[in-house]
């Protein structure tokens, strides 16, 4: 008896041959370069892999640093306070009767001389102005140092992910590995029983085919599995691919309510923090900037002793003295300098209003994900018992010859793609509870 096959099925019959041509010339399944791991692998839990993050990520450090970096321009900020003071030694040789003619209006004479002394300056006020510096400086390193916390958090929010991520593809894995031999069994049994005319060459091409997809599947689990260990690692800041053993982690709670998400997010998001920080770091800078039109009052003091003279000049010297300086006109330069901090206070301003929009975006979404997320834990468990089922049926139909290959095939499939959604569905739900948990600013 012939067998009719549409133009379709030719097709798929000759790629089936040529993929399983192929798999059987290349190295054995499971054992790709780049799969294989000599030693055993390196234990890892996601708190240990966010602590080894902590310490090792590139962005933590720079941020730290940077931190630092605000924390002295502080301390830059109030040296305003303290006193000035400066030792000098001045050694003079000059004509007779020499005096600094140009350059001022004043020509003072200079004498032959030799002199060691010292002068201290003090700032005695300026109105404020110092003080305004001094607490810009302050709230500006405190928002650095929430910059800090900021990337802390981007960072463990890459790691939680890259981390469900490797799970997910060791998961994968074992799925296709577990459906390539099951497919090698049916394809094997189904060739024996064509030997003895009990199946048709279609049935036997239909095996080869799904054969070959699971093959494909598994190379694709393969590749994706190593991608997902060089996240990873990058995450974790190695600069070289590490390949860990992970642990599973305990299944989260679903989400809270989402008004009470929201508040917690605007209060305790470090981004939050470091914004309202910024705005009151630059208010207090635009209040400097205008007083810069008030006085500034300082005392001056120097003392000294010149060894070597001329008669004109005494052994020893000493002075002190007031120094009031007041503003009068600069060609606009204070108005400019307040006009520039004013604009960027309203800057920082709508940064911050911007800010808490995106925010209760974000919150929502992440929130809404999952839920979402959560739901499908229990549609997916529930699509691969029916799928199991169902591939029990067909495989017993199928033997008693009640129903065709393609029944058979199609329930295969059907159980794959069931057990990839579960397996994909509980990675998802544990990396949205840690998205979500970035996003209200309790992970860092």
């Amino acid at each position: 008896m012939k067998i009719w096959m549409p133009f379709p099925i030719i097709v798929l019959v000759i790629f089936s041959y040529a993929a399983s041509t192929a798999a059987q010339a290349a190295a054995p399944l499971g054992q790709q370069p780049g799969s294989a791991q000599s030693g055993p692998l390196q234990s890892l839990t996601l708190d240990e892999a966010e602590q080894i993050a902590v310490r090792n990520h590139p962005r933590i450090q720079a941020a730290i640093n940077l931190a630092t970096v605000a924390r002295e321009q502080a301390v830059q900020a109030r040296s305003a306070y303290y006193p000035v003071a400066r030792g000098s030694l001045t050694g003079v040789e000059s004509e007779h009767n020499s005096r600094i003619a140009a350059g001022g209006l004043n020509n003072p004479i200079i004498y032959n001389r030799y002199a060691n002394g010292f002068e201290v300056t003090q700032l005695i006020t300026d109105f404020g102005r110092t003080h305004q510096l001094v607490k810009s400086s302050n709230l500006h390193a405190q928002a650095q140092q929430e910059r800090v916390v900021t990337n802390r958090a981007d960072v463990l929010v890459n790691v939680d992910r890259a981390y469900f991520d490797v799970l997910r593809n060791q998961t994968l894995l074992r799925v296709a590995q577990q459906t390539v031999k099951e497919r090698e069994v049916v394809a094997d049994l189904v060739g024996a029983e064509a030997k003895n005319n009990l199946k048709s060459g279609l049935d036997v091409s239909f095996s080869q085919v799904d054969l070959s997809q699971a093959q494909l599947l598994l190379i694709q689990a393969q590749n994706n599995l190593q991608a997902s260990y060089a996240e990873l690692s990058d995450a974790l800041g190695y600069h070289d691919q590490q390949t860990f053993k992970l642990a599973e982690e305990p299944m989260p709670q679903p989400p809270a309510d989402l008004t009470q998400l929201i508040q917690e997010a605007l209060k305790d998001r470090p981004e939050m923090i470091s914004q309202r920080l910024d705005v009151g770091s630059a208010k207090s800078y635009a209040t400097a900037e205008r007083d810069l039109w008030l006085p500034t009052i300082s005392v001056v003091g120097a003392a000294g002793l010149t060894p070597f003279r001329q008669d004109a000049l005494a052994p020893r010297y000493a002075a002190a003295g007031f120094n009031v300086n007041i503003p009068v006109f600069n060609g606009h330069l204070f108005g400019a300098l307040r006009g520039e901090a004013n604009a960027q206070e309203r800057v920082q301003q709508e940064y911050l209003r911007d800010l808490q929009d995106t925010i209760v975006r974000d919150v929502r979404r992440a929130w809404l994900d999952t839920n979402s997320a959560y739901q499908r834990l229990s549609v997916t468990k529930q699509l691969f018992a029916q799928a199991q089922q169902s591939l029990d049926l067909a495989q017993a139909r199928y033997k008693l010859g009640l129903s065709s290959i393609v029944e058979l095939s199609q329930a295969q499939l059907n159980e794959t793609a069931s057990e990839i959604a579960q397996a994909s569905a509980k990675y998802d739900y544990q990396t949205q509870i840690s998205i979500l948990n970035y996003q209200v600013g309790t992970l860092h």
